[in-house]
């Protein structure tokens, strides 16, 4: 098969890096499909078919897989990258919204996996590629729920690419910085409590996250990360995109005690 024929499902593709990647994968004439949990609320999108498909109910899971080997007779990539942000003091943040984060973020792309093995070992290849974030590689103020869900899924990520690499299947993280997109809007933002010993650093910290999202990248960087990995017959096991200095924080994290590490943190959220 050509390596411009290759099916590729990305989750989360109606909108935000999800729709950058899938147009510019369409673009090099990739067959493309997206997911998104309402196709009817697109009626107008044209980049591509979109699937339903909502991360944390297995039956959508199963139904868009099934309906996509159907059409294509087979899934060659996977791009698991459906996810949602949240903000807010660990203190702060309700328990039920820290679940639902993990339930989507986490558990939502544990069940997307699971959903297109079985396709893949009965081909003995394919490819998945775990969207994740540099923010998963550190524990940020104010956005602790959302490092951890990220973290979590670059390890498990660690661990299943040894799972399946004798089936043929080859597994990759890759960990976007700040991109242009809506994904600020559609954050969960536990709300700032007026008189909180919180309000004054939560505020600050999130009018800091909102200027670099607006500040962010083109997300056709990502597209472009994504279809390397496609193109490269082993890829490595974390891949990074974004600003030179959100890269250069992972590296520094690496190298760096940790208090000196947390410093350069708290002055850079002026905590």
């Amino acid at each position: 098969m050509s390596v411009t024929k290759k099916v590729i499902l990305i989750t989360g593709g109606s909108s935000g890096i999800g729709k950058a990647v899938g147009i510019y994968l369409s673009q090099k004439g990739y067959i493309v499909y997206g997911t998104t949990r309402n196709v009817a609320n697109y009626s107008n999108f044209i980049h591509f078919p979109l699937l339903t498909l909502d991360v944390t109910k297995t039956d959508t899971i199963k139904k868009a897989v099934n309906d996509l080997i159907a059409k294509e007779g087979r899934i060659d990539v996977l791009v698991n990258n459906a996810g949602v942000g949240i903000t807010g003091p660990v203190e702060e943040i309700p328990d039920n919204e820290i679940c639902n984060h993990f339930e989507t973020n986490y558990f939502g792309a544990i069940k997307v996996m699971k959903g297109v093995l079985p396709q893949m070992r009965k081909q003995k290849t394919g490819l998945i590629i775990n969207v994740t974030s540099i923010a998963g590689y550190m524990g940020l103020p104010f956005r602790g729920v959302y490092s951890a869900s990220k973290a979590a899924l670059e390890v498990t990520t660690e661990a299943i690419r040894m799972e399946v690499m004798s089936f043929g299947i080859k597994v990759a993280n890759l960990a976007p910085g700040d991109f242009a997109t809506n994904i600020a809007g559609g954050r969960y933002h536990a709300p700032v409590i007026e008189g909180s010993d919180y309000q004054k650093n939560y505020q600050m910290s999130l009018d800091l996250m909102d200027a670099h999202v607006d500040d962010g990248g083109d997300p056709k960087e990502v597209g472009i990360i994504i279809e390397k990995i496609i193109q490269t017959p082993n890829p490595r096991i974390h891949y990074k995109v974004g600003a030179f200095m959100q890269k250069f924080s992972v590296f520094l994290k690496r190298i760096l005690p940790d208090k000196t590490y947390e410093k350069l943190l708290l002055n850079h959220y002026k905590l």
